[in-house]
């Protein structure tokens, strides 16, 4: 799921519940609920937000990869493999890994 103004105040204040009421930049409301923890800035919360962008981005390959892995029936690929001596499973795990490569 990408990354929300929820997402970035609540990594900017981990021990602190706030209510959102817009996810917007401008034109929402953030207040404190149970401590007395500063609100973050527009711009703190702007720069947290693209940080977490970033980072949900560059796992966009494993999103892809999961899809691919999930629609495998990798447990009849490997009993399949064992009695047969083949390599069907380690075959398609390899396909995947090559058309959604791990950045380096």
């Amino acid at each position: 799921m990408r990354p929300k103004i929820y997402d970035a105040v609540k990594s900017l204040n981990q021990t602190t519940a706030f209510s959102i009421t817009d996810n917007k930049l401008d034109g929402w409301d953030i207040s404190e609920v149970k401590t007395k923890a500063t609100r973050p800035t527009d711009n703190e919360i702007a720069t947290e937000l693209t940080r977490l962008q970033t980072a949900y981005d560059a796992k966009e390959y494993a999103r892809k990869r999961k899809a691919k892995y999930d629609a495998l029936n990798q447990f009849e690929l490997i009993s399949d493999d064992a009695i047969n001596g083949t390599t069907t499973h380690k075959d398609a795990i390899l396909a995947i890994k090559a058309e959604f490569p791990k950045p380096s």
